[in-house]
């Protein structure tokens, strides 16, 4: 089911450019050919965040992200295997999380918009808000309230607190 608004009206909380196409044919195809186990050996097992977020036993709020698997043009010395670390928030509305998040300091942002698959699967597309026309799918496992693993297409895109 397409999630459609009238023209000139955003969807995601944070008045942003809203994600195009965030129930695609893409995401369901990328959604199929990943597995996110939330495994104790997983690269966002181990705690890695720089930022205090506080905890909290909801997924709404305050987290920190980090992702890796392509190189960011204008951070110095940025390759793809490089983690980019930076804040982040969840909002759910209905079915959809959303989750704005920066990273090189807050200079650059991103959206996804997912549809709860589930438990504890989503699926949607991520949109680089300081360059649009960088558009992804996006899956993501809820290991709990402290813990998002997620991938998209060329690597991790991963939450904790």
């Amino acid at each position: 089911m397409q999630n459609e608004t009238q023209p000139g009206v955003v969807r995601n909380p944070f008045g942003a450019i809203d994600v195009p196409d965030p129930d695609g044919a893409d995401v369901a195809a990328f959604a199929a050919s990943v597995k996110l186990e939330g495994m104790a050996d997983d690269s966002n097992a181990t705690r890695w965040a720089s930022i205090d977020v506080a905890p909290s036993n909801s997924i709404e709020g305050a987290w920190c992200s980090r992702w890796n698997g392509g190189a960011d043009p204008t951070l110095a010395g940025d390759a793809a295997d490089k983690w980019k670390q930076g804040r982040a928030e969840l909002r759910a509305i209905g079915d959809r999380f959303f989750l704005y998040f920066d990273w090189h300091d807050g200079a650059r942002r991103g959206l996804i918009e997912a549809m709860r698959l589930g438990e504890n699967r989503m699926a949607g597309k991520y949109i680089n808000l300081t360059n649009p026309d960088i558009v992804r799918p996006w899956i993501g496992l809820i290991v709990g309230p402290q813990r998002i693993d997620g991938c998209w297409t060329s690597g991790r895109l991963n939450f904790r607190r």
